[in-house]
């Protein structure tokens, strides 16, 4: 189902499969309002999310301030891929465009046990 344009709505743009089944598992949540978040076809790749926002969705968004965007990948445990999609958000769309992402993958989220590494940059410090 699309979104209305006009009205304050969200679009997942989801790097793969994984990622669409993830997003589309908060959609079972009944508070949310689901006629106003798309979860859009898997872009194949960080990369293609990566370019489909700064050639279609970046432009898109300029015309339609109403809506938000849910960039949806896999930082592999690579920290400079959130520099790369920084990089390439202006600065008057950042209060309205979210990375969102898994530090490995999503694949590993159903193997037990489930535990949560933050990425070296984002670790406490050992100092009191």
């Amino acid at each position: 189902m699309s979104a209305n344009k006009y009205q304050p709505h969200v679009l997942v743009l989801p790097e793969d499969d994984a990622n669409r089944k993830l997003a589309n598992g908060f959609l079972l949540d009944t508070s949310l309002n689901a006629r106003a978040i798309q979860v859009l076809k898997p872009a194949g790749g960080w990369r293609c999310v990566l370019e489909a926002f700064k050639t279609t969705y970046r432009i898109e968004m300029e015309k339609y301030t109403e809506r938000y965007m849910v960039l949806l990948i896999d930082f592999d445990e690579n920290e400079q891929r959130w520099q790369k999609f920084e990089a390439v958000i202006p600065a008057d769309l950042t209060p309205r465009v979210f990375m969102v992402g898994i530090w490995s993958n999503p694949e590993k989220l159903r193997a037990p046990p489930i535990h949560f590494v933050l990425p070296p940059t984002l670790q406490p410090s050992s100092r009191v």
